[in-house]
């Protein structure tokens, strides 16, 4: 009844069953098909490929395997596709507006409110809106930074200390890390000192709990604490409470934007303040630095703690649904408004208030008499020379902290927004330290904080992280002193910009093809600009706490680089290390040998090493340090005019000559004994053999088992046809190399196809990546690079837009600029029958017919030529060569003037005839009219959208 039952469904499926091996197959492929419909809600996210049901089409899903703390991925293994077993597979809005929101906040912090009268009083109108101006272009420069690191792949949360890290490795990323961690929790000791002091100047009527300072620190600690149970109370709390502080912020701009065209009293002038004047402003354009220490770049230094909250949001990248694009867009926002604002606020304050007033009503002038009179206020009718002489005037400008409520409409509402501003600035930091800090310990990069690396509740809260960064928090608030805090924070932060900007530039130089950010808005350049820019001001600022920070750095780097965790994020530095020394290999191979420079570069036969130690403690005596070793193990059984050749022509290559008797034998060699440390070739690269059905059987034979070798051996593989008469494996056979081959009218007719202008991608079957990334690579040559890109997908009518949407998502994640996206939804139909019928007569001559025997049964001709077909292995696999013929039909139609065409190599399965297999990989690519690369990876990932 199963057998009956199985033959039934296979006839609807147009499977022959009177075969044993369609039988077979058809089992595999229905287990197959029945497992993927019980592990997935959808058969879309599990749709196979042209090859086979186990080899499925390219998914998102397959590329998260670099994600921390989640089971990887996985997709069927090159022996699970060969010998058909199923493999299970696992499958797995924007937050642009909370980015703004967060980093505004954060920008606008205490200094807005408490010292940006006080530093337009020392610096000027002009000189102040410099110092806006330097800081932003400091902080933008990095914000294009940190726009393209957090755009190349996913960021989790640590924030800038997980872009640096994952981009310059854990050698640079510790120590700004830790560095950075203590920076934020000084952040927040600065915003809350700046509240306390405002509390404790609205203290009036002579409330004193202790004395000036002691209450500053008072209000300080307890403030702090209460925001500590906030961020303990979770993100949605530390939400709720930041929309809450925008809204009042917003409140008391508009407050204090409507005060200044409010005509001024009486009292108001007293006080300095007298709307809009010419004079005024003319006469606050120039600086009046007042005391030895005030100058230009001691106000920079107190600014400049104001722009520090660009990375408010990226440290807190975890909690953001799309990191990639809100941190750009958000960040750069938020410095755009907050840049506004802060030169309106400079040129309307240093507009309407003078720098220095008494306050006292008396001190009006009476007539015009202005004799003796000193100060801005005596062309404005106001004599205040009294206390301009006596350094007594505790408003104006230069005097009072309280300038920006003084000029609003309402003085309780500038009060309100000194609170938000401080308290959501305090709680930004006070979130982002730990965040950040937790982070780090994750890594075990240093000893003894591991224990702050544990995380509570379904946000993985960093509680522990919290009470560390409360407990700096109090110590610096106990300072008391808000100028103190505030130059020691800027080198801090300078320090991190600087390495942020590093790491951009660092990562764009080394070339890595890993190093692919969707944000393209950004220069190497200006990067490096940011950077050295970032070190001058540290130095400008406060040349002994630039000092003593990177004293820290290299101490901490220098503990990292000592002990070489075991951590591999892909950084730039390996990239960098990877170029200079493939760069000075490939530059030693054309220097020609001299008697100084001879060293003794060792092949030492010790078959497995440890079986001869005292071999291998011998030779390594005199070469460690010095000079080459290599342990051969041997298992089994020149021509130096091309070296000369290769670099006449500058092709960056080695040439390794090697001795056998057939392809697959030097082929097998050179894969296992090829090449240095990861200078070790993963793909092997074959022309075609287009006289296949004119060879001999010996030479078929030996040509697929290289490319089954290959599979067997986990190597990528890839097989390039050049164009009719111009075929690169028939003229370069192993044991003819010659001067009749032509290999510039080779090249030159492979260059000039690409003017053509199209590179198409039948990204068939999900290899892992490579057959993205082989074009991708190309497109970044000269001679491609205007060459449009198309990647073609299987797919079918229904679900076509889904389908191209999800391919569309996945190549954006990549960061893949491909031209356009198309869904082949005809795959399913048979074939024409003119074309099936070539392919048919193509294999006829590798046919073993049953009806012909004479006597000799089959498993006599098997072995006398078991690289040819039998009609039963023609019949198990009538339906895998009809989807041949189909795509050949669906790549000529589609790529009829494409300059390339790449298609996703088949896997030959265990039981598949070599002939067959043979005429699959000829059907594919035959009639084209350009060169095609049938290309397969090896499974693993050569792509991915995460920063590890």
């Amino acid at each position: 009844m199963t057998v009956c039952a199985i033959k039934g469904i296979a006839a609807h499926n147009n499977y022959n069953v009177t075969s044993v091996f369609t039988v077979k197959h058809f089992c595999l492929d229905l287990l197959s098909n029945s497992a993927s419909e019980s592990r997935g809600s959808s058969m879309d996210l599990r749709r196979s490929s042209f090859y086979s049901t186990l080899d499925l089409v390219p998914q998102l899903e397959n590329y998260a395997s670099t994600l921390p703390h989640q089971k990887s991925r996985s997709r069927p293994s090159l022996e699970a596709l060969r010998k058909a077993f199923d493999v299970r597979f696992s499958t797995s809005g924007n937050h642009i507006s909370q980015q703004l929101m967060r980093c505004m906040l954060n920008i606008w912090g205490v200094i807005l409110f408490l010292r940006l009268t006080w530093i337009i009083s020392q610096a000027g109108i002009l000189l102040t809106c410099l110092i806006i101006l330097m800081s932003v272009t400091v902080t933008s420069v990095t914000a294009l930074s940190i726009s393209a690191i957090a755009t190349n792949g996913r960021v989790i949360s640590g924030g800038a200390y997980f872009m640096i890290s994952r981009s310059l490795g854990p050698e640079i990323g510790g120590p700004i890390g830790m560095v950075f961690s203590f920076a934020n929790a000084l952040a927040c000791a600065l915003n809350t000192v700046g509240f306390a002091e405002v509390v404790r100047d609205l203290m009036e009527f002579g409330v004193v709990m202790v004395d000036s300072v002691n209450d500053l620190r008072i209000v300080g600690v307890i403030t702090v604490t209460v925001l500590l149970f906030i961020s303990l109370a979770g993100m949605e709390w530390e939400s709720k409470a930041q929309i809450l502080f925008f809204t009042v912020l917003m409140v008391s701009f508009s407050n204090y934007f409507v005060g200044t065209f409010i005509p001024a009293s009486l009292e108001k002038q007293a006080q300095g303040i007298f709307g809009y004047h010419s004079e005024i402003f003319m006469s606050n354009l120039k600086p009046d630095w007042r005391g030895p220490e005030n100058n230009f770049f001691q106000m920079f230094a107190i600014f400049f703690p104001s722009a520090i909250g660009i990375l408010s949001g990226a440290n807190i990248s975890g909690d953001l649904k799309d990191p990639a694009t809100a941190i750009p867009k958000g960040t750069l926002m938020a410095i755009f408004w907050t840049t506004i604002s802060y030169i309106a606020i400079s040129v309307t304050a240093g507009s309407c208030v003078i720098r220095d007033a008494s306050g006292n009503i008396s001190d009006i002038l009476s007539g015009n008499i202005t004799d003796g009179c000193v100060g801005q206020g005596c062309k404005l009718g106001w004599n205040f020379t009294e206390c301009i002489e006596s350094n007594s005037c505790i408003y104006g400008l230069a005097n009072s902290s309280k300038v920006l409520g003084q000029v609003s409409g309402l003085s309780h509402l500038i009060t309100a927004g000194v609170f938000a501003a401080s308290l959501s600035s305090a709680l930004g930091f006070l979130v982002s330290a730990p965040k950040v800090f937790q982070c780090l310990c994750r890594d075990n990069i240093y000893p003894y904080i591991g224990f702050f690396a544990k995380g509570y509740g379904k946000n993985d809260e960093p509680l522990r992280a919290y009470i560390l960064c409360y407990i700096i928090a109090v110590a610096f608030i106990l300072i008391g002193e808000l100028n103190i805090i505030a130059s020691l924070i800027s080198n801090f932060f300078l320090c991190s910009y600087c390495l942020i900007n590093f790491s951009c530039f660092h990562a764009s130089i080394t070339n890595s093809p890993g190093w692919r950010p969707s944000f393209h808005y950004y220069s190497k350049w200006t990067a490096l600009f940011g950077a050295v820019i970032s070190v001058v001001l540290m130095f400008l600022l406060t040349w002994w706490a630039a000092l003593i920070t990177f004293s820290i750095i290299f101490f901490l780097f220098g503990y990292v680089n000592y002990n070489k965790p075991k951590v591999n994020w892909g950084s730039s530095v390996q990239a960098g290390t990877y170029n200079m020394a493939l760069s000075y290999s490939v530059s030693l191979s054309g220097v020609e040998d001299h008697v100084k420079n001879f060293r003794p570069q060792c092949l030492v036969l010790t078959g497995p090493p440890n079986q001869r130690p005292a071999l291998v403690d011998f030779v390594g005596s005199f070469t460690k340090h010095i000079s080459l070793m290599i342990c051969g193990d041997i298992i089994t059984v020149s021509r130096s005019w091309l070296v000369k050749w290769m670099n006449k022509r500058k092709v960056r290559s080695f040439y390794t000559p090697f001795s056998a008797h057939s392809l697959r034998g030097g082929a097998r060699h050179l894969l296992q004994a090829s090449g240095l440390g990861k200078l070790k070739p993963n793909t092997l690269v074959l022309g075609f053999k287009t006289n296949w059905r004119d060879s001999s059987s010996e030479s078929i034979e030996d040509y697929i088992n290289t490319i089954y070798d290959t599979f067997d051996s986990n190597y990528c593989l890839c097989i390039l046809r050049m164009m009719d008469g111009l075929d690169i494996f028939d003229q370069f056979e192993i044991d003819d190399i010659s001067d009749k081959c032509d290999s510039d009218q080779i090249k030159t007719v492979f260059q000039n196809d690409q003017g053509k202008k199209t590179i198409d991608v039948y990204w068939i079957a999900d290899d892992g990546g490579l057959t993205l990334l082989v074009p991708y690579l190309l497109t970044r040559r000269k001679h491609w690079r205007s060459s449009k890109v198309r990647v073609f997908i299987v797919g079918d009518e229904q679900n076509m837009e889904e389908g191209r949407n999800e391919m569309v998502a996945l190549l954006k994640r990549f960061r893949l600029d491909f031209n356009d996206v198309i869904v082949m939804t005809d795959s399913e139909k048979r074939p024409h029958a003119k074309n099936l019928s070539r392919f048919v007569d193509s294999v006829a001559p590798f046919r073993l017919h049953d009806e012909q025997q004479d006597g000799i049964s089959v498993e006599d001709l098997r072995q006398s030529a078991p690289w040819k077909i039998s009609d039963k292995e023609f019949e198990a696999f009538k339906l895998k060569s009809e989807r041949k013929v189909r795509l050949n039909e669906i790549i000529r139609r589609n790529s009829q003037h494409a300059a390339l065409v790449l298609v996703s190599l088949p896997v030959p399965q265990s039981d598949c005839p070599r002939a067959l297999y043979m005429a699959w990989l000829d059907t594919l690519t035959c009639g084209l009219h350009c060169p095609a690369v049938l290309i397969r990876g090896n499974q693993q990932n050569v792509l991915t959208f995460y920063c590890q």
